[in-house]
């Protein structure tokens, strides 16, 4: 019979994948106690409250607090188990910044004892996870550290990437299958028992770099055909030909699924985890890199059609709408729409632009510096506007009727008003 964990866990990280884990073990009747460097993170979790907007886990985590299941602090703690849930952005070069997995390593080190669990779950480069061990092993000298092919370890190392969708983790959390890899088979074996908590998806258990790389290469999948979407995007507007049209009876095809183009991929995975296959075989990933320099370019394009639509006015009012990198969510991260709002506000100083999202209350840090920019309502915005910009399709923006937008410029990026658009 499979084996389910028991004992104390610790989450290093409390931020879209590790609060969610969290919830999920912590209402299986699990002791989890949640570690993160923001001391308001911390406080939030503490009150049983969310620092983020994701659905249904505000309950969870009210619950689980509630229960006395689910604690938050900023130091390390002893445990049975350890997840490290923290960030891994890239450096200038697009190499992966590691800097947080280490630290978490670091961290967990001096309370471990022989028989923990620790699993990465940070999506990582091939290897990071020997290094997971070599950097805990490092500072343990007393603890036998795993290595393929070794019998015998004192410390069970792992690496499970998260598979979520935002706006959706606390259903995918459960439902979707996991991939499991071990620096042995063993201690893929133990991580696993963790997952079986809660995990209804089947649970495939590999090695510790197919785990690494198979998350990768899931992420550089959807952007080689975003971009396949975006550059036919490019294509349909040099040729007067409307793109979504073109997609619509493609998609007829029973062999034919194209995504919708957009104004470029936003998002702490697609944007980032293709660079990570680059940087490791530069002189091999040629399509991969191709697909990230067309999805990166597209905000440029973008605003540079904006920019060019506001020259025909004297001093147009441009209303950008949206600013997350995804419907419905509050998550700003690597957003392409971000993007947009900036190099349009810098192309254009001195041009009034009104900046709407219903889920975003403050003008992000990115956009700080640039003193055309307000943040509005987006009736009012539309209402002022001559030139209308969609960024993100939030359901507020898709249900502005066509009426509120006839005599303006509209520049659809997401086609959610494609019978309306006047361009």
């Amino acid at each position: 019979m499979n084996e389910v964990f028991k004992g104390r866990l610790a989450i290093l990280g409390m931020g879209y994948i590790g609060l969610p884990t969290a919830v999920a073990i912590a209402t299986r009747g699990i002791d989890v106690i949640g570690v993160d460097v923001n001391p308001a993170t911390v406080a939030a979790v503490s009150r049983g409250e969310v620092p983020f907007i994701e659905p249904d886990l505000a309950v969870g985590v009210s619950g689980a607090v509630a229960m006395g299941r689910l604690t938050a602090t900023t130091e390390t703690p002893e445990a049975d188990a350890f997840i490290i849930a923290v960030p891994t952005p890239f450096n200038e070069d697009r190499t992966a910044d590691l800097s947080y997995v280490k630290a978490a390593s670091e961290q967990i080190a001096p309370k471990l004892k022989s028989g923990n669990i620790v699993v990465l779950e940070s999506t990582s480069p091939p290897g990071t996870t020997e290094k997971v061990a070599e950097w805990i092993g490092a500072l343990r000298p007393d603890l036998k550290m795993p290595r393929d092919g070794e019998n015998g370890t004192d410390i069970f190392v792992a690496h499970c990437p998260e598979r979520v969708l935002p706006g959706r983790i606390m259903i995918e959390i459960v439902t979707n299958d996991r991939v499991v890899g071990g620096l042995t088979p063993k201690c893929a074996e133990k991580a696993a028992s963790i997952y079986r908590l809660f995990a209804q998806g089947e649970i495939l258990l590999t090695d510790a770099a197919s785990a690494e790389m198979a998350k990768l290469v899931e992420n550089a999948y959807r952007d080689v055909n975003i971009a396949f979407a975006n550059e036919l995007s490019l294509i349909s507007e040099s040729l007067h030909i409307d793109v979504w049209e073109v997609i619509r009876l493609a998609n007829r095809h029973p062999r034919v699924s194209i995504l919708s183009p957009g104004p470029g991929v936003g998002g702490h995975c697609i944007p980032v985890d293709p660079w990570f296959i680059v940087s490791a075989v530069p002189g091999l990933a040629r399509l991969i890199r191709t697909a990230r320099e067309v999805n990166d370019h597209r905000p440029h394009h973008v605003a540079e059609q904006v920019v060019e639509k506001a020259k025909k006015f004297r001093s147009p009012t441009i209303a950008c709408l949206g600013l997350t990198f995804k419907a419905n969510v509050d998550d700003v991260r690597e957003s392409p729409a971000i993007e947009v709002v900036g190099l349009i506000a810098k192309a254009l100083p001195d041009t009034e632009i009104l900046v709407c999202d219903p889920y975003v209350d403050t003008i992000p840090k990115l956009l700080s510096g640039y003193g055309n920019l307000r943040l509005e309502g987006a009736n009012q915005a539309v209402e002022r506007a001559d030139i209308v910009v969609l960024l993100v399709e939030h359901e507020p923006f898709k249900m502005i009727k066509h009426t509120r937008l006839g005599g303006k410029v509209v520049y659809d990026t997401r086609g959610a008003w494609r019978q309306q658009a006047n361009v």
